[in-house]
């Protein structure tokens, strides 16, 4: 009978193991996330407007933001602000067209700093609308969020 329970024990610790090596496979270590995409209210008769998100880069090789869609404008360009002469604020598309989101680090674009720029607005952009986009990653390929219009990030 003591030979039976450690057979017993045997065959289920072997049934367990068997178990667990054909469960699915763990996620791959790290991706890359987009949080909180919003744009800011604007009134209709501004033909542009912006977006804003955080990119947080939870795998283990950088990528880079290369290009954003979205039907909400004519055209969408990754941009930065900047000092000018006399402490006035400028706005450029962001050096090398793309912006770079190293490995195990979070880029955030926002107001006052590198955002989306919405140029010819299609869309309103009033409280409470929201639009589709499409960011385009190096090695993450395509994404779809959404963007929520309001008054601020939170």
């Amino acid at each position: 009978m003591k030979h039976g329970k450690n057979l017993t024990l045997i065959l289920s610790l072997a049934f367990i193991l068997l178990a667990a090596c054909t469960a699915s496979p763990p996620e791959a270590p790290g991706k890359l996330e987009v949080q909180n995409v919003w744009g800011r209210n604007s009134p209709a008769a501004a033909q542009n407007g912006a977006f804003y998100m955080k990119l947080v880069n939870n795998s283990a090789e950088d990528d880079a933001l290369l290009e954003v869609r979205t039907d909400a404008c004519a055209a969408a360009e990754l941009h930065e602000m900047y000092m000018k002469e006399n402490d006035v604020m400028g706005m450029r598309p962001v050096d090398g067209g793309q912006i770079t989101v190293p490995a195990g680090e979070t880029v955030e674009l926002k107001a006052g700093g590198m955002h989306v720029m919405c140029l010819g607005k299609t869309a309103a952009f009033a409280l409470g609308d929201s639009y589709p986009i499409t960011l385009v990653f190096a090695n993450a390929g395509e994404m779809q969020v959404t963007a929520d219009i309001r008054d601020s990030a939170q």
